[in-house]
């Protein structure tokens, strides 16, 4: 024990940093949990890659955030993007970040998990036929191009903040700005080979159920640690992340048991996610009963979409954009209406007597998802004329797991098929422990 020399700096709460240490380790904990329901979600030959999609941006997305997409999201800056004072984290100290009282060192730290398991979010649309290494470079790139400036948009003093626009957790940089980013990536990757010609079915329910429980888990830092205190914004946000997806869900059983007699596993999986997202603009802003409501209403776009999608050309793998990029848009205008100034001490929305509340929400609602569309198609093209983005056709008929790791998630104990540089296959011991 170093005695008085670790004293909190003044302003800052002890009880409010406590909280957000702890957060913060909810929100981080919440990329692997995701890795887990994007790996149960694909074939079995595809496991390890998919989650290694998301061990990569805890790599690259951390650190292009603590060298520049910080300071780009939240040095005041201009409307459209931040400055450069905090690059590398120049004078990011324990003294309390403005508007809280808890560390600004901690704010960032905070920060940085949302822009991590968004870039990871992405990944959904293009796993299953994606370089590994040209996904890590459009990583890096998109976190500081898309989300950065999503991000400073609505918190760090830009245009949609400085006119009112209200979003507690993410809606626009990590919901809308993740889906309507995977529906670019999408675009631009193309569809798997056997997309159309098989049925491309999830190889492990039970990892999707875990991952969503484990994700919902976490959302209670990342929607109740949004209020940067344990005063009543979080608290009101905590709970609402505890009803909102539980109407989801029971929205989601029935429309499964009109469509097709019974609920599915995948279905219950993805109901949990659709509410988390939902809530998470809203989270602080509108009532508890609202906020169920937003979980009813929620369901019904993803859901519609999610039926619909299979039978385009659009192969957006793991439905990005329906669960994420959708229900954040609804999450977002429903504040529009339903936000209350007796519960959320900001505005009123429509309902309340407060149309141009509503008229923020709907502009949000348009130039966050064109900006990341355009902003990523444009990334991903960059990133092409590097690398090439997509594996060979062998390769994506051989599965990821081997030809982009040289490992196997279910090793059968036979060997395990490595690719060559000529495109040839050996066989190749597999050391069994």
């Amino acid at each position: 024990m170093q005695g008085t020399g670790l004293a909190l700096a003044r302003g800052i709460s002890a009880g409010d940093t406590a909280w957000m240490l702890t957060a913060t380790a909810l929100v981080l904990m919440m990329t692997p949990a995701l890795g887990l329901f994007y790996a149960g979600l694909v074939r079995g030959k595809n496991t390890l890659n998919t989650f290694m999609m998301s061990v990569g941006a805890l790599g690259v997305v951390t650190v292009s955030w603590a060298l520049v997409g910080y300071s780009l999201a939240f040095d005041s800056g201009g409307g459209f993007v931040g400055g450069l004072k905090y690059v590398a984290l120049r004078g990011v100290n324990f003294e309390p970040r403005p508007g809280t009282a808890i560390p600004h060192l901690l704010f960032m730290a905070f920060e940085a998990t949302f822009c991590i398991i968004s870039a990871a979010l992405v990944s959904g649309a293009v796993v299953e036929r994606m370089r590994f290494g040209a996904f890590l470079l459009f990583a890096a790139l998109w976190s500081v191009l898309v989300y950065a400036v999503l991000a400073h948009w609505v918190w760090g003093g830009g245009w949609l903040q400085q006119h009112g626009t209200l979003d507690f957790a993410g809606g626009v940089p990590v919901e809308m700005g993740s889906g309507f980013s995977a529906l670019a990536a999408a675009t631009v990757v193309r569809a798997r080979k056997d997309y159309g010609r098989q049925a491309l079915l999830p190889h492990n329910a039970v990892y999707v159920l875990l991952g969503a429980g484990l994700l919902w888990f976490g959302w209670f830092g990342f929607n109740g640690g949004s209020g940067y205190s344990t005063g009543h914004p979080g608290v009101l946000a905590f709970t609402n992340t505890l009803l909102t997806p539980a109407c989801t869900l029971v929205v989601w059983f029935l429309l499964d048991l009109l469509r097709g007699g019974r609920v599915t596993a995948i279905g219950a999986a993805t109901a949990i996610i659709v509410g988390c997202v939902g809530i998470t603009p809203a989270a602080g802003y509108i009532s508890p009963t609202w906020a169920m409501l937003l979980g009813a209403v929620a369901a019904l776009p993803s859901y519609a979409f999610i039926q619909w999608r299979p039978r385009t050309r659009l192969d957006e793998t793991l439905d990005v954009l329906a669960a994420h990029g959708l229900a954040g848009l609804t999450g977002i205008l429903f504040i529009g209406f339903f936000a209350q100034l007796s519960w959320n001490g900001r505005a009123n929305g429509l309902l309340y007597g407060h149309a141009g509340q509503l008229g923020w929400q709907v502009l949000a609602a348009i130039a966050a998802p064109a900006y990341a569309f355009i902003a990523t198609f444009a990334i991903l093209k960059l990133v092409g004329l590097v690398m090439p983005l997509r594996v060979s056709a062998h390769e994506e008929a051989l599965g990821l797991d081997v030809a982009q790791h040289g490992e196997e998630a279910y090793a059968t104990g036979e060997g395990a098929i490595l690719v060559v540089p000529d495109g040839g296959d050996i066989q190749a011991d597999v050391a069994l422990a």
